[in-house]
């Protein structure tokens, strides 16, 4: 039996509603609610692993930190947690990975050699144009023959450009996107 993978990327209270959140992401909420619910109903034919955008306090000395001078996700600050329903929704058996940067090594560790498990992989989450595509493109170097969608519904950015540039890369690159 193969299962279908959601990989929920940093869908947290500072990317939401804290100090990068946008209103594209706030939109995203009752969708992305919606298909962690649909991924819950398959059973265990379905899976569900987080990522969690995680900084530390020393985040502005960092070269993301000197590139984006905007303290967030600090470690167990307001900002870390998943953010509203998504928070209510992840269950202690859902893989999370914690990462310090854009995409998760650990993630790609996790995934490597287990292309024959899953049937598909699904991405959403926050920010298209930055961690999705990051996570996406390492989910597809350790499972090359694994399809990967993303649904449009379920992905933002706070700049619309960038979303829909990160969502055309993301197609060239053979990603199923749903719009």
């Amino acid at each position: 039996m193969k299962k279908k993978l959601l990989i929920v990327v940093d869908y947290q209270n500072d990317f939401v509603s804290g100090s990068l959140g946008c209103p594209q992401a706030v939109a995203i909420e009752d969708a992305l609610a919606a298909k962690i619910a649909a991924y819950r109903a398959l059973g265990e034919e379905g899976q569900i692993i987080f990522t969690m955008d995680t900084h530390e306090k020393n985040y502005l000395e960092t070269q993301e930190g000197q590139n984006l001078p905007i303290a967030h996700c600090i470690r167990n600050t307001d900002g870390w947690p998943l953010y509203g329903k998504i928070r209510a929704l992840k269950q202690e058996e859902d893989l999370v990975f914690s990462k310090p940067t854009f995409g998760s090594l650990e993630l790609a560790d996790y995934l490597r050699n287990r292309g024959c498990e899953y049937e598909s992989v699904e991405l959403a989450g926050v920010v298209t144009n930055i961690c999705v595509i990051s996570n996406m493109v390492i989910t597809k170097a350790a499972m090359p023959e694994v399809p990967i969608l993303i649904d449009t519904a379920c992905v933002a950015s706070n700049d619309d450009a960038l979303d829909e540039a990160a969502l055309k890369v993301m197609e060239s690159m053979h990603v199923k996107v749903q719009r």
